[in-house]
């Protein structure tokens, strides 16, 4: 049975729907990243789960229990879960007592207190920190005594709200090695909303992408990744090779897609005739300065347009007849001088090539 179940849930501001009909299971201990653009709903529905607004329509179930009951049974349910908010607020007092705050509204004093918070400060890796006021820290440590205060609690469930936005890329870098220790110490279920789509990706066992308010579409991190259900989902994925064209054969499931006069061959269920999109991830294009003789189905020929050096990995850009980014390691760039108007040959294989259904 899920942890958390969300039937046609629906919010509205006015007359705005912000989310409309999610529908969403969250298995014990699972680690679900919710992934989507500033605006699309995420911290309204982490806002839901957690009991603090009540949805227009739709149900919520936190272990069976409907949630839509007394205030009371509310409250419990609530105690059952801790969120950290996108700019967590902190306390004009000590970091210790920061952490110790909401055990205290809780009833919890003396030893279990005190060996709650100081496991938490040794989790953060802010036990030397203890005594200062919370409020002199920076982002980033403002953001792991936040974790620290929601950890103290031993919740069921840790909803987490964008948690390294505002961050700079070591502070952020510090909370995901941190989320990555709660993840393996602890049996809680995790919910993180994020518009990071590499982060969902490094941290959760599944992912939702959430678009203008609906759920479009939840799996695995590679299946979301490589497998994009529309154009909307690719685009935000990363997905920067997306081809528009039409199916003009089919045989056995291997469909020969025409765009612009070139033929990609792809592996598709789609119908003859039917207008579609393939996406095709710049990393599983091979370039080469001649046509390679292999198992691969689609080969271009054609002219590089730009290059840029990304670290290790080099962007290349080529003209097929349509656009193609491909990546590959910076040393083969420079053994192949791939370099612009240098003419190459673009590869990938049919089951590289992803289809989808143009609106």
């Amino acid at each position: 049975m899920p942890l958390i179940e969300t039937v046609n849930l629906c919010q509205k501001r006015g007359e705005r729907d912000i989310l409309k009909n999610v529908n969403l299971q969250v298995e014990p201990g699972e680690v679900f990243a919710l992934i989507g653009p500033t605006g699309a709903g995420k911290t309204t529905l982490l806002r839901l789960l957690d009991l603090i607004d009540v949805p227009t329509s739709g149900k919520i179930y936190f272990d069976g229990i409907d949630t839509a009951g007394s205030a009371r049974m509310r409250l419990e349910l609530r105690r059952r879960m801790a969120f950290v908010l996108q700019k967590p607020v902190v306390f004009n007092l000590s970091v210790y007592d920061n952490i110790a705050y909401g055990l205290k509204w809780r009833g919890i004093g003396g030893s279990r207190l005190r060996s709650r918070v100081e496991a938490a400060l040794e989790m953060v890796g802010l036990a030397a920190e203890k005594g200062r006021n919370a409020r002199s820290l920076s982002g980033g440590e403002v953001q792991r005594v936040a974790i620290a205060r929601a950890i103290a609690l031993e919740p069921e469930v840790l909803l987490l709200d964008e948690p390294t936005a505002n961050l700079d890329p070591i502070s952020a870098a510090r909370i995901e090695e941190l989320i990555t220790s709660i993840i393996r110490h602890y049996a809680t279920t995790i919910i993180m909303a994020t518009h990071d789509m590499s982060q969902g990706h490094r941290l959760a066992d599944r992912v939702g992408v959430l678009m203008d308010g609906e759920l479009v579409q939840t799996g695995s991190s590679r299946e979301v990744f490589t497998s994009p259900r529309n154009r909307e989902v690719a685009e935000f994925v990363g997905v920067e090779n997306i081809i528009d064209g039409v199916i003009i054969s089919s045989e056995e499931r291997v469909v020969t897609i025409e765009s612009g006069g070139k033929l990609i061959e792809a592996i598709s269920d789609y119908a003859l005739g039917e207008k579609v999109s393939v996406c095709v991830r710049p990393e599983d294009i091979t370039l080469a300065l001649t046509r390679l003789s292999s198992s691969a189905r689609n080969s271009f020929e054609g002219e590089i347009t730009w290059v840029v050096s990304m670290g290790p990995l080099a962007r290349v850009e080529v003209n097929c007849g349509f656009p193609l980014v491909a990546l590959v390691t910076r040393r083969s760039a420079e053994e192949m001088g791939l370099a612009k108007g240098r003419r190459i040959y673009a590869t990938f294989k049919a089951t590289a090539a992803h289809v989808i259904r143009r609106n």
